[in-house]
């Protein structure tokens, strides 16, 4: 779908905070109120904006330990893998990735020993034949 340069600002500034209102929206892009929301209503409409979500402060994340799991197994357990995955509660993210491994999760555990738990409990999972794990020491950028 083609959008244009103020759809793209305003992806921007709802990245930044979700829950800006219209009318500020439309001021930062210099339109009117209606313009704004007829504008977001599209994005919504059709499929570019698929919700909104919670962006945990800095402070809530400190008391995180986070890491990157990649994961290797064969293609035809992958989508059982997905779901088994899919039930951790510390899984905040999951990629399908080129290269040696096949899946990249973000665990984010409250402990370390919580964060090995997990980990180890993916590696057990039917159809992981391999694991690889770095811990994540802070974010740089995060859109």
């Amino acid at each position: 779908m083609e959008i244009a340069d103020k759809d793209d600002k305003m992806i921007a500034l709802l990245r930044e905070n979700a829950r800006l209102p219209v009318s500020e929206i439309a001021r930062r892009l210099s339109v009117s109120r209606t313009a704004a929301q007829m504008r977001l209503e599209k994005l919504e409409r059709n499929g570019v904006i698929d919700g909104y979500s919670v962006k945990l402060s800095d402070k809530f994340l400190k008391g995180q330990v986070r890491a990157l799991v990649m994961i290797k197994s064969p293609p035809g357990t992958r989508h059982e893998i997905e779901q088994a995955l899919s039930q951790f509660q510390q899984l905040t993210s999951l990629y399908s990735i080129s290269g040696a491994f096949d899946l990249s999760a973000v665990i984010s555990a409250r402990s370390v020993q919580e964060l090995d738990e997990t980990i180890d409990a993916i590696g057990r999972l039917d159809g992981v034949n391999d694991t690889m794990s770095s811990i994540i020491l802070s974010t740089k950028i995060d859109r």
